[in-house]
Formats: structure tokens, C-alpha cells, sequence
């Protein structure tokens, strides 16, 4: 959604092709005095060109699908061979090719060690570095892209034919590119479920296609300038733009969609996440009016127009899902509790609440702090007491009507942490705490859920990281694994929860979830939780509970706590993260050093965009 606009800066490529009939014959063809036959000809070669561009982006998601079903096939076999099995030998082995893929090429970053860390200079936030693969493949697509504006153009003949055809061919893929722009910015992405990739992978490749959009665009305009220029003059580039509708609404579109490129650089956007969102919004909505007149009549407006149903459809299934959750049965409530360390424990009263998996996510809207804006939080916890209820009932225990009424008007409780930063969140902190007691319940919209496609069930040993708030992401993995273990429905016989925090006053952030965890059966049997606290007042605040439940102070050492596990690891190892850049890097760069000696995964969660 972020960079939509940037594509319509090709509302000046189709200048050329579609002027007014007030515009002399030469002008009309971009000054250029081509025949029939060469104007089909080049129409042909568009067409074709253009649909090269679906056809390989098609076969690359067609590819990534097939190694998907393969992984995902690979691992629900692991889980049913494992599920009376304590030793795993077997797939405690690594696949040594598979395991040089996954250390060279799926989890390494693009140089050395760097990924999630933040890029600054100075106070500005400059984006992050893509990893290998994520590189690669903006290769292959940027590649691709010049090798079809580039070819088939006569370059040996004259200047204005070359430039008519780069022109029209750069137009032409510009407008096209817009599709998979449009497709990747969605939350509701089709490919995000198919292919088990986050939204956050799509979204660094739905920024990079807006860019070759534009680049695209921009060779079209200079093109076709050059071409005027050419033939008439610089006059004749003024008078067109004062006189001729197909060049002012071009213009129109690409003064605001350049506008929307310089607020979409990192620093801004990051800095002013709210207004530029906003501003964003409303340019888009404001040039797509001109551009569609801009390209009235041509064979891009169809492309143009698949691009709007496209968005629209997105659109609509957003709003109605914020409706379905949010609306009707009394509307959800959220109930706003302060907690230590600047945070604030969210507990969402679901009107139509949905069934809910561990990784997943929701956007929250609060209309009293901000009616238009919206961000996405973990769901860090789950609890429907109807559901208990039935559980009972089926345990064999009495219930009343009067119980059979209440579960039919019980809703579903879910809970995150949000963790107090400017704009949004400080605005939710304050209204908080104008509340006596520090707790207070407003009306919120939901929009979700999100995410939730990662599994780690198939895993015999997991290794869980958090950093800070990041543990609202991985509470809802430990319960699963310890659920799943008591019932024996998983592979999991060992799970380690490492969670890195700067104060022990923030343990009571999920004090009373990690209660209920720890109380659970045979818990003992696969749980052990490591805490480390890297500013702790005093050394009498660090103390171990238990010995499943240990507490040290400083930083923890990523690489040896890894190692220490992977030397007596139970079978397939899983290692997830989910916390600060630093972190994330530290713990992919520990697994990485292990491919090829041990059979060991990683799973990153990050809110880059």
C-alpha cells in the first residue's frame, strides 16, 4: 500500500501515443513518423513483452509454492513419526546440501552479519539490509526488467524510431508492474498463506517494484521529451504541457506521485509514520483521478484498471473484516491496564472473535485516541471461558441452562502489550493513566487476523528468543508446545524460552500468562525459561525461582546458549526470534554457524515496514 502512488508517475509515459487531435500528425506518433506496420509491430512487442513479466513473476510463485508443499510435507511426516518417539535420532542428522542452502543463501544476510539491525545516520532511520535470498531475487526482477525494455528496440536505426519504441515499451511494463505492486502491498495478500511468507518479506519487495515502476516511467518520459524536443523544440514541450490534457494531467499525476517518493524514503517515514500514511493515502486517491484520464483510450488503462479492482477488492475485504470483528453484539471493548516499565496490557472483548493460532496479529484501531489510525500488535494471549465450559460438558460435569445462555453470550478475551513510543501508543499510555485506578475500557475496531502460519510442533528440541515486548509474540508458541507435549500431539521434548529484558519490573507484563504456563501439566517435563536482565538495579533484584526457571544478569551469549542445546539436542532443532534487530542477527548468525553439523531451523518475526 505504501508506494501504490509511486506508480502513478507513469501518467506522463503514454504522452506519445495518445495526444489530442489539436496535435499535428508528427507530435501524435512522438515525433517520430512511423508506419502502420512498425506502430503494430511495436504494439505486438509490448503485448508480448508485458506478459513475459507475469509469466516469469507466475513461474517464481510457482516454484516457491512447490518448495513449500515440500517443507511443510516434510515436516507434518516429522511430527507423526516423532510422536512416541523420545530420541529423534534420525532427524536429529542434517541434510548437508539442504543445510549449505539454508547457511549461504535462505538465512544469510546480504554481507556479513547485518539484517534486522537498523541502518541510522545520526537520529534518521535508514532502512534495513535485505538478506541474500530477498537480494537475489530483486535481482532476478530488476534484470529481468531491463532486459525487456531494452530488447527488440532497433537501436541501429534512426534516433526517433529507437526512442518511439523504448518509449512505449518501458510504458508498457511500467503500467504492468503495478499489478504485482498493488498484489504485494495488500495484507490480505493471497501469496502471504500460499507460500508461507510474511507480510513483512512482501512489503520490502512491494517498496523495490515501486521503484522500477518509477525508474520505468521516468526512461518513458525522457524518451518521449528528447523526441519532442527533437522535432519541435522546447516551445513545443511548454505549449503541450499548457494546451494539451493528455500532457497537464500527466503532469498533475507525476507532481504528486514524486511527492510521494521523497515521503516514502525510510527516514520520513519512520519519523512520521501517522502523517505520512495519511498524506499518502489522500495523493493516491487524489492523482489515480488523473492518471485514469491520462490514459484514456490506450491499452495501459486496462492494465490500470485491473491495478484499481485489484486494490479496491483488498480494500473491501479489510473494511469488512473490521466490521465483522468489531461491530454488532454489544461492539468490542478493550480494556487499557498500566503496567511497570511504560506499558500498557490491552485486553480486547471480541464481538465476533476468531479462532486463535500462535505468530498471530491484529490491527487495532482505538477511535477515541485516533479514528484513522491503525497499527498491528501481537495477540500475546488467548482465553475464552465458553470454550472452557463446553470442555466441562464434555468431561461429563452438569451445566444449567442459565450456563448454556451465558457461553452463547460469552466473548473471547485476547491480550497484548503495547509498549509506550510516540504517536499512537503514547496517546494510548496517556488516556490510561488519566484513569484513577490506571485502568480504563474504550470502544476499538479489530482488523485481523493476521499472520499465524508458522509451526514449530514438528520440532523435537525449540529454542525460544525474545527481546522486550517481543515475548508478546512467543507466549502463545511456549503454551502451544507444552499444551501439545501433555497431550502428546507434537514432536517438542524440550522447549527453552530465553527472554532478554532490561528491568525486572517487566515481568509483570505477562506475569499472570506465564502463572497459567507455568502451572501447566508436565510442564516441568519440557519447559525450562532463562531470563536475562541487562540493567538490573541491584544484584539481589536477579534470583532464580526454580531450576526450570533461572534468572543472570547482563546479555546473554546467543552462540553458547545455542551451542549447549544443539550438543543434546532431541531431534529436528527449531530456533525462533522475535525482539530487536541486534538480537535477530545475533541468533541467525548462531544458526547459521550450525548448518551442515546439526539439523537446526530458524524463524524470524519483524514489523520492519
Amino acid at each position: 500500500m505504501y508506494t501504490i502512488g509511486l506508480s502513478s508517475l507513469t501518467s506522463v509515459i503514454f504522452a506519445g501515443s495518445a495526444l489530442g487531435s489539436n496535435v499535428s500528425p508528427m507530435m501524435r506518433k512522438g515525433g517520430h513518423d512511423e508506419t502502420p506496420a512498425e506502430r503494430a509491430a511495436a504494439k505486438v512487442d509490448n503485448t508480448r513483452f508485458a506478459r513475459y513479466t507475469l509469466t516469469v513473476l507466475s513461474g517464481i510463485v510457482i516454484l516457491l509454492a512447490i518448495f513449500r508443499v515440500v517443507i511443510h510435507s516434510v515436516r507434518y511426516i516429522r511430527t507423526l513419526t516423532c510422536l512416541n518417539n523420545d530420541t529423534q535420532r534420525y532427524f536429529r542428522a542434517p541434510n548437508l546440501a539442504y543445510g549449505a542452502v539454508k547457511q549461504h543463501l535462505l538465512y544469510a544476510p546480504l554481507f556479513r552479519r547485518r539484517h534486522l539491525r537498523e541502518l541510522h545516520f545520526g537520529w534518521f532511520h535508514m532502512g534495513y539490509v535485505p538478506s541474500r535470498f530477498q537480494s537475489l531475487f530483486l535481482a532476478v526482477v530488476i534484470i529481468m526488467n531491463v532486459t525487456l525494455s531494452v530488447t527488440g528496440i532497433e537501436w541501429n536505426g534512426t534516433r526517433a524510431a529507437a526512442l518511439s519504441h523504448l518509449r512505449n515499451r518501458t510504458g508498457t511494463l511500467s503500467v504492468i508492474n503495478m499489478i504485482p505492486l498493488v498484489v504485494l502491498a495488500g495484507r490480505n495478500n493471497p501469496l502471504i498463506s500460499l507460500l508461507s511468507i510474511s507480510f513483512d518479506n512482501f512489503n520490502l519487495v512491494h517498496r523495490w517494484f515501486g521503484r522500477i515502476v518509477v525508474l520505468q516511467a521516468l526512461a518513458h518520459s525522457v524518451a518521449e521529451v528528447i523526441n519532442v524536443v527533437d522535432q519541435g523544440k522546447w516551445q513545443t514541450v511548454r505549449y503541450l504541457f499548457q494546451h494539451n490534457e493528455l500532457f497537464w494531467t500527466g503532469l498533475v499525476a507525476t507532481i504528486a506521485f514524486v511527492a510521494i517518493v521523497l515521503l516514502a524514503c525510510s527516514a520520513l517515514r519512520h519519523a512520521f509514520y501517522e502523517t505520512f500514511l495519511h498524506l499518502h493515502i489522500a495523493i493516491v486517491m487524489f492523482s489515480l483521478v488523473f492518471l485514469w484520464k491520462h490514459l484514456e483510450n490506450t491499452v495501459p488503462q486496462k492494465y490500470l484498471l485491473i491495478m484499481i479492482l485489484l486494490w479496491a477488492a483488498e480494500r473491501f475485504i479489510r473494511f469488512s473484516t473490521l466490521i465483522y470483528r468489531s461491530v454488532g453484539r454489544g461492539g468490542s471493548k478493550a480494556e487499557l491496564e498500566l503496567l511497570p516499565g511504560d506499558a500498557c496490557r490491552v485486553t480486547l472483548k471480541m464481538a465476533r472473535p476468531w479462532v486463535f493460532r500462535p505468530g498471530q496479529y491484529a490491527f487495532i484501531t482505538v477511535p477515541s485516541v485516533g479514528l484513522w489510525t491503525s497499527h498491528p500488535f501481537s495477540i500475546a494471549w488467548s482465553n475464552n471461558s465458553a470454550e472452557e465450559k463446553n470442555q466441562d460438558s464434555e468431561k461429563g460435569y452438569q451445566i444449567t441452562p442459565d450456563d448454556i445462555l451465558s457461553i452463547s453470550q460469552e466473548k473471547t478475551n485476547m491480550s497484548l502489550i503495547i509498549r509506550r513510543r510516540a504517536g499512537f501508543t503514547d496517546k494510548l499510555f496517556a488516556k490510561a493513566e488519566r484513569s484513577p485506578s490506571g485502568i480504563t475500557t474504550v470502544s476499538v475496531l479489530v482488523e485481523g487476523p493476521y499472520g499465524g502460519h508458522a509451526s514449530l510442533q514438528s520440532y523435537g528440541t525449540v529454542m525460544i528468543f525474545a527481546g522486550g515486548v517481543g515475548i508478546t509474540h512467543q507466549v502463545p508458541f511456549v503454551r502451544d508446545l507444552v499444551a501439545g507435549y501433555a497431550s502428546g500431539t507434537l514432536a517438542a521434548r524440550k522447549v527453552i524460552l530465553v527472554w532478554v529484558i532490561q528491568s525486572p519490573e517487566h515481568l509483570e507484563w505477562i506475569r499472570p500468562w506465564m502463572t497459567t504456563i507455568l502451572a501447566m501439566d508436565k510442564r516441568r517435563d519440557i519447559l525450562r525459561i532463562q531470563l536475562f536482565v541487562t540493567r538490573p538495579r541491584s544484584t539481589k533484584e536477579i534470583h532464580s525461582p526454580s531450576a526450570t526457571v533461572q534468572m543472570f544478569p547482563g546479555k546473554p551469549n546467543v552462540d553458547t546458549l545455542i551451542e549447549m542445546e544443539a550438543e543434546n539436542q532431541i531431534g529436528a532443532m527449531g530456533v525462533s526470534v522475535c525482539g530487536t534487530g541486534g538480537l535477530s542477527d545475533d541468533v541467525r548468525a548462531a544458526v547459521r554457524r550450525r548448518q551442515g553439523i546439526r539439523n537446526i531451523d530458524f524463524l524470524e518475526q519483524g514489523f520492519t515496514w
